[in-house]
């Protein structure tokens, strides 16, 4: 039960990051001078009371916990239930009806594959946009330079393509999987609204995230 509470807490956080991270995203649309300056902004929340920068560091340490505390208790969860089922995992379903024995969505069924490519595509993406370490179209200073230069390139746009789908098959499941756990599907009526919420939620996602390189990668936003 800790395990699942602490899955799903950590993963609500990682969404609400998500919502937030998309939001400074779009501001592409504003220009370089609106975008670089909410970069800057957020350098300096909470100052004097917190040292240039100090806020965004909170932020990311909660964020590497919950990344911490959600690959723990998903591996955790996953080796248990190897060894309940003696490794036959999804087989345990078998039945004479169902002889593959799966009983899942596409989204849960790649829960764990689709995990492992969003780690690593967030890795790059971090070496890329933010620390400027991988720049295939070139290094700057700009927040907002480094997004044109890295989605003016047709291959990178279509790994945020591949990892974006994978992140929104990811999100459909685990929000809907995380307020069960916290206890909110308690009935018929609620599963719905449960499946609906999740839905709309990794659709929204998905898409804001996928505007910005879309635009950039077509000539609409230099």
């Amino acid at each position: 039960m800790v395990l699942h509470a602490g899955m799903a807490v950590s993963g609500l956080i990682m969404v609400l990051f998500l919502l937030a991270h998309m939001y400074g995203n779009l501001k592409i649309f504003e220009g370089r001078q609106a975008f670089d300056g909410y970069s800057a902004f957020l350098r300096v929340v909470g100052e004097p009371l917190l040292p240039r920068s100090g806020a965004l560091w909170i932020v990311r340490v909660v964020l590497l916990l919950s990344v911490f505390v959600h690959i723990y208790a998903a591996f955790t969860l996953w080796h248990r239930s190897r060894a309940a089922t003696r490794g036959k995992g999804a087989w345990r379903y078998e039945s004479a009806k169902n002889r593959r024995g799966v009983q899942r969505s596409y989204s849960s069924f790649t829960m764990r594959w689709g995990g492992i490519l969003i780690g690593l595509f967030v890795i790059y993406h971090i070496l890329n946009l933010t620390a400027d370490y991988i720049a295939p179209g070139g290094a700057s200073s700009s927040p907002y330079q480094r997004m044109i230069n890295s989605f003016s390139i047709w291959w990178v746009v279509l790994s945020y393509v591949v990892a974006l789908i994978a992140l929104g098959f990811h999100l459909r499941h685990g929000v809907w999987s995380a307020f069960a756990s916290l206890g909110a599907n308690t009935s018929v009526a609620r599963r719905r609204v449960l499946n609906g919420a999740a839905t709309v939620v990794a659709a929204l996602i998905v898409v804001g995230f996928l505007i910005p390189p879309l635009v950039i990668w077509v000539g609409w936003v230099r």
